[in-house]
This record gives C-alpha cells, structure tokens and sequence, in this order.
C-alpha cells in the first residue's frame, strides 16, 4: 500500500517562496508517475505540476507555469515542488498524489489518472 506524506507548507508573503516535499513508501518509488493538485476553499481540486517516474518529463498548469518546479530524488522517494513568486491565488491545500506503477505515457495530469493521495499540507499567501 501506498503512503504519502507531504511537508513543508506554511504562511508566506507575496513573491515569497516554499518548498513542498512528499514522501513516498509503501511500494518502489521510481515506479510511479507523481504529481501536486491543490484545492482551494470552494473550489474543485485541480492539478499544479507532474512528472514521470524517471523525471525526464514535466508537465505544468498554466496557472503556476514558469514559476513553480516540480523534481524527484528516486534515491530518497521523495518529490518536491518548489514555489516561487507566491500569489494570494495560491493559497490552497496542496495534495501529493502517485499514479503507477507507469513507464510509458505521457504525464499523468488528471485527478482520475492518479491512485493514491496525501492527506494534504496548507499553504497560505498573504497580501
């Protein structure tokens, strides 16, 4: 059985950065596609960023293109997404999912598309 674990939310002024990390086990990390959503309040969960299950790909939400980046250390099986120039629209709960085990494709960006969440780190900007 899959575990996620994410870390690293917090409070942050606009343009300021964080750094999310989830940490995978249950099964071998460098098996799985990953990937972060977020879910404001009100709104429906939507994807952020994900990435195939070696890191050679990435995939973007237009909303977070060009300043959020999303990596994997399959030695240390965990993921991360590093968020720059935070703006209050970021404010939401940020979800760790893993969709696999998956080696071919392209990257996984849809809730249905993923098997297995974190329970979810709070990240809040303010203005």
């Amino acid at each position: 059985q899959v575990q996620l674990l994410e870390s690293g939310g917090g409070l942050v002024e606009t343009g300021g950065s964080l750094r999310l990390s989830c940490a995978f086990s249950g099964r071998t990390f460098s098996s799985y596609a990953m990937g972060w959503f977020r879910q404001a309040p009100g709104k429906e969960r939507e994807f952020v960023a994900g990435i195939k299950w070696s890191g050679g790909r990435t995939y973007y939400a237009d909303s977070v293109n060009g300043r959020f980046t999303i990596s994997r250390d399959n030695a240390k099986n965990t993921v991360y997404l590093q968020m720059n120039s935070l703006k209050p629209d970021d404010t939401a709960v940020y979800y760790c999912a893993a969709d696999g085990p998956k080696y071919s494709g392209s990257v996984s960006h849809t809730l249905q598309e993923y098997d297995y969440w974190g329970q979810g780190t709070q990240v809040t900007v303010s203005s």
